[in-house]
């Protein structure tokens, strides 16, 4: 039950080192915004740099250049294609200010889906050779995001946790959605109460279709004996394994 976490960190890029960091050096669990960059850098992990790299850029132009779409506004009225953004029924009052039905049509279309090539989810767990279990999970975020948006990264519970008494779980997806239901935190207590981890797995991933039956997101399980599984939905899941006796990574292949 040790934890630390980063959210919204700029200029450092070791997010995992700062966050174990925190877990070891703080009585805190989650640093965020400058102040979690002013601390990263003063325990000693380089920075401030410059993260963007010309492909980050060039995709930021093009976006740009689309007129910010597509994007994670719902609900509003921009005054133009890239914003600032309004609530409906405050724009409503004051008529004359919005952009093109054409424009509104686009934001309210948007799928909310999170596919393969805007996010970049690494969530890892590791059991050592006397049974404790230690998990993270590292991301850069959905792409076009808001800023200021906080993902399920940081939030313990919701894209990795771990039992020593029990084993571990990973996240990977639509955070906004998959937060919301602390799927690791499920598969952890399911497999605590006996489940193996497939159906662990199984049954926290059809936890959020249920409510959300186009979210696109998957788990893996590990439980403390090393038996491990994955499930996912919305497309197909691939995970890595690697253990003493193996001498080499496996790849393993899930299907919704």
């Amino acid at each position: 039950m040790e934890v630390g976490a980063v959210a919204a960190m700029r200029y450092v890029k070791d997010g995992i080192k700062a966050a174990r960091l925190v877990m070891q050096h703080t009585g805190h669990t989650l640093l965020v915004g400058e102040q979690a960059s002013a601390f990263a850098i003063s325990m000693g992990l380089p920075g401030p740099t410059n993260l963007s790299s010309s492909e980050s850029v060039q995709k930021w132009s093009k976006w740009k250049e689309n007129r910010c779409q597509p994007n994670f506004w719902k609900n509003i009225v921009p005054v133009d294609s890239c914003g600032p953004y309004h609530p409906k029924d405050i724009a409503e009052l004051g008529k004359g200010t919005c952009s093109s039905a054409n424009l509104m049509a686009a934001i309210e279309s948007r799928s909310s889906h999170i596919g393969l090539h805007n996010h970049d989810t690494i969530s890892m767990a590791v059991i050592d050779k006397e049974g404790h279990i230690a998990v993270g999970t590292s991301t850069n975020g959905a792409t076009y995001k808001i800023p200021g948006r906080v993902g399920d990264g940081p939030i313990a519970g919701s894209s990795s946790y771990a039992d020593d008494e029990v084993g571990a779980c990973g996240a990977t997806g639509d955070g906004d959605i998959m937060m919301r239901f602390l799927p690791c935190y499920q598969v952890v207590e399911s497999m605590r109460l006996g489940m193996e981890p497939k159906l662990a797995a199984q049954d926290a991933i059809k936890r959020i279709a249920r409510k959300f039956p186009d979210f696109v997101g998957a788990v893996f399980a590990i439980n403390k004996n090393g038996l491990h599984a994955g499930a996912c939905h919305g497309w197909t899941f691939q995970y890595s394994v690697r253990s003493p006796e193996m001498e080499d990574v496996e790849v393993f292949t899930v299907f919704p």
